[in-house]
Parts: C-alpha cells; structure tokens; sequence
C-alpha cells in the first residue's frame, strides 16, 4: 500500500480570510535603522522616528506619535548623511510604539538609494 500526500495548492484559492499585513508584503523586510522624518498631506502634522526595518515597498518607524492609518506623508529617511525622499502611505498603526508605511513614489535617486541599502543588508 502506497502512502499518498496531497499538498494544499495555495495557488487556487485565494489569499486567507485571515490574511494580516505581514501576509500582504511584497518585498522582505530587512533590519534597518534611519531617521525618518514624515509629514502629513492633509494635517501638515509631523511625526519623527527611526525605522526598524525596510524594504523597496515600505517600512516600520518606531514613533510614540504615529500618523493615523491612511494618512499621505512626505518621508524622509536619512542616515550616514544620504537620504531617501518620497511619499507614503500609513498602512498600520501600533499606538505608542510606530507605523508601518509602504512607498508609493519615491524619487528616483532615492530609489537607487534605497536599492543599494537593500543590497547591501542583502549581502550581509
């Protein structure tokens, strides 16, 4: 008698009705401390931190006063005197402890920045 093992196709049903955040990533996040510097659109609230990881479509920056979910902010994140500028979009909140953003337009040499970042914790 044969043993037979059927392996669930993700593939053909869909995403998990549970699906959280980290489930919807894209890219992998590596750890990575910058400044970051972002402020809201609409508001023109300013919200300050460093980032605790990072990759090509987003990141978390720990902050005791995040901006609200959903909120457009220009971000700047800067470190060892080079920085990357764009703009985001808040798609989780921890209160007192940060946000998670994702990039939705980064300047383009800000996006080369970010690649050699990225490439070099790659590396590592």
């Amino acid at each position: 008698m044969s043993n037979v093992i059927v392996m669930d196709n993700r593939t053909t049903k869909g995403p998990s009705p549970r699906a959280g955040v980290r489930d919807r990533r894209y890219a992998i996040r590596y750890p990575f401390a910058a400044d970051a510097v972002l402020i809201d659109l609409e508001s023109g609230a300013q919200a300050t931190g460093v980032t605790s990881d990072i990759s090509l479509g987003g990141c978390f920056i720990c902050t005791a006063k995040p901006l609200p979910l959903k909120a457009r902010a220009r971000v700047t994140l800067s470190r060892k005197g080079q920085s990357v500028e764009g703009l985001a979009v808040v798609r989780i909140v921890k209160p007192r402890i940060g946000m998670g953003v994702e990039f939705i337009d980064v300047e383009s040499a800000g996006h080369d920045l970010l690649a050699r970042w990225i490439d070099h914790l790659r590396q590592r």
